[in-house]
């Protein structure tokens, strides 16, 4: 059986020193610009030194107007270039994988952050208009530059976020993707944007750079019957690293009526994949459960809260199989010790349960 302590090699470039992701976490830390700020090099660095084979930054906007969150880190200009090169030697003198979530928000982006939200299709509910042909081909080169951009910054790899309901996972939804030409209709038309981008940062970045790919199965408007064929195609053509399934949780049943009867994780880990490396998201809060993914038919584990809650997670599931993560609420101060900053912890205390509420001092 795999440990969590076995290396994986990647098809292109270094392997991972263990089975350990950080999840790509939304922290609303970086400049307002998207420069990288002390808040976000600490917290990430911290948890590279911490243990985690590969350490995965956050979502990272690829155009200004994909912007999903405040504070979001930015890789659309090489203004973000001397930070983005900071973080990748940090990561990477730590002994951990570095690699850039590369996101656009869609029509998820807020009017007061990006003035007019986009997406596929002209989408009522949100006010969001829909991108003209020659818009998604400019996306695709934006997603490709971000790529090329990492890679000059010195990152190992990439992370297409296809994920979460954001703009590549609206294309693949047939209920927000009315498009009537290549990029819209048939399943393969729709997901045509991911394989672009795929085979665009592959064409354009060197040989032994890390390209991954990020999908949800379930919500925003996605089937999870499609994303099955998707993910079939992607890993059977080898065009991928690794693939990272976000399901909220992994032990989870699906949610459509003629999936349940078995856990959403086993409809991944059933595809042939070769020689590319399936990682699980959700609910992945102990080394047991990290082991638990691994004897189910995953490659490797992708933790968040965990890591949230300690930056050295690996680290003490190594010294100890049965660790468990300190109890839940946790003080502010608790999290400052652990390298967050204040955004990052007032975005937690929005988390029903994570953060203790602080009575005030008479």
């Amino acid at each position: 059986m795999t440990s969590l302590f076995d290396p994986m090699t990647l098809t292109h470039g270094p392997a991972m020193k263990n089975r350990f992701m950080l999840a790509p976490l939304t922290n609303l830390q970086s400049h307002p610009d998207g420069r990288m700020s002390e808040d976000e090099f600490n917290w990430l660095t911290r948890r590279a030194q911490g243990g985690f084979g590969l350490t995965m930054t956050c979502a990272a906007h690829v155009q200004a107007v994909g912007q999903g969150f405040p504070g979001q880190m930015g890789v659309f200009s090489d203004d973000h270039l001397e930070g983005l090169t900071r973080l990748a030697t940090a990561i990477k003198a730590a002994g951990s994988l570095a690699s850039v979530q590369l996101h656009h928000a869609g029509n998820r982006s807020p009017k007061d952050l990006v003035g007019q939200p986009v997406c596929p299709s002209d989408d009522l509910e949100t006010g969001a208009r829909g991108l003209s042909l020659g818009e998604v081909e400019v996306l695709i080169e934006s997603f490709v530059e971000a790529a090329v951009r990492s890679e000059r910054a010195g990152f190992d790899g990439v992370e297409i976020h296809g994920a979460h309901g954001y703009i590549l996972a609206q294309f693949l939804s047939s209920d927000l993707n009315h498009r009537e030409d290549r990029y819209g209709g048939s399943l393969e038309n729709r997901a045509r944007i991911v394989r672009e981008i795929i085979d665009g940062v592959r064409a354009r970045c060197r040989p032994d750079f890390q390209v991954g790919l990020r999908l949800s199965p379930e919500r925003f408007g996605l089937k999870l019957g499609e994303i099955i064929e998707v993910a079939k195609g992607l890993l059977g053509e080898a065009r991928i690293d690794f693939l990272d399934m976000s399901l909220w949780d992994a032990w989870k049943e699906p949610v459509e009526e003629d999936f349940k009867g078995r856990t959403l994780m086993s409809y991944f880990t059933e595809l042939e994949r070769g020689n590319v490396r399936l990682g699980v998201a959700g609910k992945i809060n102990t080394g047991a459960k990290a082991a638990e993914v691994l004897a189910l038919g995953a490659d490797f584990a992708v933790v968040g809260r965990a890591a949230i809650l300690h930056h050295d997670f690996p680290q003490r599931v190594e010294a100890d199989a049965a660790f468990m993560p300190v109890a839940l609420p946790v003080t502010r101060d608790y999290l400052r010790q652990e390298s967050l900053g204040p955004a990052f912890i007032d975005y937690m205390a929005g988390w029903p349960g994570f953060v203790a509420v602080e009575e005030a001092v008479a």
